[in-house]
């Protein structure tokens, strides 16, 4: 026996190495869609250690000091803490402003990457049985991390950020009964209070993302229990009997006695291993995550609260947006009239609880409980084909419309300077849209895909049907060797699960 043998052994007395082969073989579908969800993972690590750095140099305090940093307009003046901090990190700490930036980029990147992967799970019918509990994880991840990235939004407690995030005070205010309570354990009481800054600091950098931590940690646990889905293939598969006796390649060197895995054979995972090659792909994803956030901290300024200034209650901006992620509630909050507020046994529903919570809420709780609507009553392991299923795409193409409609009214004012037209001339057009585009967008869709003809939709019968010529089956048969390379030894391990999962 080798001493790397004898190494091995000894670990694995202590470690059981050997039950995690299964776990190492696991198979990942070789398909650059599904990277989207590791793409988010990588942000949320940049997210925590570049949030390590700032926060030593971050004082979480509204109370006035004297400003000696290397901002002219600043010196010698009194200004709260906070934006002082911000000031001498962006200023004058080292690397301060780069790291500032990626931040803020991965910030962004961790919510754009996110929103992407659960699209793509929806269009392709992945969040079905058995996935449904990782789609309301999923759902839970993407609200959790929206307000996380609030809270971040207020704390250089500038002019610009600070007004804005007052906006969601008054929403928070709104609520009847226990709007005064919720106020006050997120804001501290009146907005801004001496006590607003500290508690959006411990929610922003402890609370929050031991939730998303959380919740990453019960996506992942889940994916690793369950199956990952998998697009449907194009021929039979090499079994994994086949890999002991194959060549680098997956083909058999006689290719007698081979058992093969039928395409429509849901039992087995057909991908990379987890390792080494799934695991080689998932570091080229982070070096390239890494890099993009880099480039964009290193081109690409960010939020400007030296220009802002300092918050004062006595002004307004002229101009006030929340970031892109929360411009369609901020949409509803500007589209909902004030007659819409109503009284009720003694209860007042205003204006901003129906847009800002709500309709808010209507749009989380319809994407949380679309797998029970879209109910399968047997697992379904494979992707489904967005066109062959025609009410199902339209109805998310209408969400993405409606969405988009949504955060364009948000952005009233400068449409309405582009259109020549006032922010008042121009809300009858935006609440009209909000209502007339989803439909067109979604019948057209459905039309388009034969959804109202007895015709089989589009996709049935075209890409993944073998021609009579074979043609399409030597495209298959140009598939990346790694589709038909991974059909591991994991497979075995989860053939053995019933349950599905996705990442």
């Amino acid at each position: 026996m080798s001493r790397i043998e004898r190494l091995y052994g000894w670990f694995d007395d202590r470690l059981g190495l050997e039950r995690s082969k299964s776990f190492l073989g696991k198979a990942f579908p070789a398909e650059d869609s599904y990277l989207l969800g590791e793409v988010a993972l990588f942000c949320f690590l940049v997210l925590v250690l570049t949030g390590i750095f700032l926060g030593f140099f971050f004082e979480p305090s509204t109370s006035d000091v004297e400003y000696e940093g290397s901002v002219a307009e600043y010196q010698g003046e009194e200004i709260p803490e906070a934006f002082a901090s911000v000031l001498n990190i962006t200023y004058d700490v080292p690397f301060g402003m780069l790291i500032r930036r990626m931040h803020h980029w991965a910030a962004h990147l961790f919510v754009a990457s996110m929103a992407l992967h659960m699209l793509r799970v929806f269009f392709t019918g992945a969040y079905r049985n058995p996935r449904e509990v990782n789609w309301l994880v999923g759902t839970a991840l993407a609200g959790t991390s929206m307000f996380a990235a609030y809270t971040g939004y207020a704390l250089p407690f500038d002019e610009f950020a600070s007004t804005a995030v007052g906006i969601g005070y008054n929403v928070a205010l709104s609520i009847p009964i226990v709007g005064e309570t919720a106020a006050y354990l997120v804001f501290g009481g009146n907005f801004p209070s001496s006590a607003t800054i500290p508690r959006f600091y411990f929610l922003h950098v402890l609370v929050l993302p031991l939730v998303i931590a959380g919740l990453l940690g019960l996506h992942m646990a889940i994916l690793i229990r369950q199956k990952h889905t998998e697009a449907q293939r194009d021929e039979d598969l090499p079994g994994p009997e086949r890999r002991a006796d194959d060549d680098a390649t997956g083909v058999a060197a006689d290719g007698a006695g081979v058992e093969r895995v039928d395409r429509d054979d849901d039992s087995i995972v057909a991908g990379l291993p987890a390792f080494p090659n799934q695991a080689a792909v998932s570091a080229v994803v982070f070096f390239l995550t890494l890099a993009t956030l880099s480039l964009l901290a290193g081109f690409l300024p960010v939020h400007n609260v030296a220009q802002y200034g300092p918050n004062d209650p006595a002004s307004t901006p002229s101009l006030i947006m929340p970031d892109w992620f929360l411009m369609w509630g901020y949409g509803f909050l500007k589209l909902v009239p004030a007659w819409m507020s109503f009284d009720l046994l003694g209860v007042h529903g205003s204006s901003e609880f129906i847009g800002g919570i709500v309709l808010t809420g209507l749009v989380f709780g319809v994407v949380a409980v679309w797998p029970f609507i879209d109910y399968e009553e047997e697992p379904v392991h494979f992707a489904a084909d967005p066109i062959e299923r025609p009410f199902q795409t339209a109805v998310g193409v209408a969400g993405v419309v409606f969405i988009l409609l949504a955060s364009l009214a948000g952005m009233d004012i400068i449409v309405a300077d582009i259109l020549g037209m006032t922010t008042a001339e121009l809300k009858p057009y935006f609440i009209a849209a909000l209502f007339a585009g989803p439909l067109a967008a979604g019948l057209t869709v459905y039309a388009g895909l034969g959804g109202f003809g007895d015709d089989a939709p589009a996709g049935e019968g075209s890409a993944d049907e073998p021609a009579a010529d074979g043609s399409a089956s030597d495209a298959a048969a140009e598939s990346p060797v790694d589709a038909t390379d991974g059909v591991t030894d994991s497979t075995t391990d989860d053939a053995s699960n019933d349950e599905g999962g996705d990442r």
